[in-house]
């Protein structure tokens, strides 16, 4: 699909949330009953009691669709940001972050309600990370926060599944994608374990029936849970059907992709430690997306995402911190 000129290379919407990361043993998840390598929803006592009991931590702007324009415009793509937070100290630590790696964010913040989102990660010393998600503000998008102009603007509309489970937040997903379509841009989405959860897997079943996503993104145990498919290929035959462009992220397997009637695999770029795996999908999808826009074809759109993806695991944390351009050279 053709862009207007100086259109945005990819417009994200998601969780608005600021990461605090800090490292544990097993016994730690275990004494909190904390699922290893997963993610769960936690209320604003349940995290400061979460908190409260973490060691030292370190604070930085997450989310999953803000750190893959984070990493995307690392890669030299012009993009933008859509999000909740309020107008408090970590809502101010998210905007600047985002301004500051030059992803454009214009998102009024809430001056009442909950306050901004949070996630807590607790990294395991084989580097597995496991994540507890406060969504507060975050989850409070509005659709009023859809701006027609920019949405048009954009070559990619790329949506988080996170924010797809609350009904407020949903309707200004649904909002946009419509303006998208409208304007024949590609809608491109990432699962995120959240919708595969009973409530969100059926009415994403349901948009994607009715050709409402371009492009899939999720990790292979993902893809199984949304296709109800035994292995990946059975993911495939079920859903290409409906979706142009299918890809999913193997771990250590590498990355696979179905586009045209072509499958496309790659293996895994390996790094010397695995230090933490928070943001692996996200600066995956932020590689993909980012040689997508530059023309690229599916091979390389799949080994830029295995670039970025190995050198968000090298470090703590999901923002990157070599230079992913010089790393891409898109």
């Amino acid at each position: 699909m053709t862009s207007p000129p100086h259109a945005t290379d990819i417009l994200a919407m998601g969780d608005a949330l600021v990461d605090v990361i800090a490292t544990c043993d097993d016994d730690f998840l275990t004494r909190f009953d904390l699922p290893k390598g997963a993610m769960q929803l936690l209320d604003e006592p349940q995290a400061l009691a979460l908190y409260s009991a973490m060691g030292t931590a370190r604070e930085t702007s997450g989310g999953s669709a803000a750190n893959s324009m984070a990493g995307a415009a690392a890669m030299g793509a012009n993009v933008a940001f859509v999000g909740q937070v309020a107008a408090d100290q970590l809502g101010t630590i998210f905007t600047h972050d985002m301004r500051a790696l030059g992803v454009r964010f214009e998102t009024a913040p809430l001056t009442e309600g909950p306050s901004t989102g949070r996630c807590l990660i607790l990294v395991t010393p084989d580097g597995e990370r496991t994540m507890n998600t406060c969504p507060g503000a975050a989850h409070c998008l509005p659709t009023a926060a859809v701006d027609e102009a920019a949405v048009r603007a954009a070559s990619i509309l790329y949506l988080e599944g996170y924010l797809f489970g609350p009904e407020r937040s949903r309707a200004a997903m649904l909002k946009a994608i419509d303006i998208a379509h409208a304007a024949e841009r590609t809608v491109a989405f990432t699962l995120s374990e959240s919708v595969c959860l009973p409530g969100r897997k059926e009415p994403l079943q349901q948009l994607i029936a009715a050709g409402g996503i371009d492009l899939i993104f999720a990790n292979e145990s993902e893809a199984l849970q949304l296709a109800g498919a035994a292995d990946l290929d059975g993911a495939i035959a079920r859903l290409s059907s409906q979706v142009g462009t299918l890809v999913f992220t193997r771990g250590p397997a590498g990355a696979v992709a179905y586009e045209n009637g072509t499958k496309t695999e790659v293996p895994a770029i390996s790094v010397p430690q695995v230090v933490d795996t928070t943001g692996a999908g996200d600066l995956f999808a932020a590689g993909f997306l980012a040689a997508r826009c530059r023309g690229h074809g599916v091979e390389r759109q799949l080994k830029t995402g295995g670039i970025a993806a190995a050198e968000i695991i090298s470090h703590f944390g999901a923002r990157p911190v070599a230079d992913l351009a010089e790393l891409a050279k898109l």
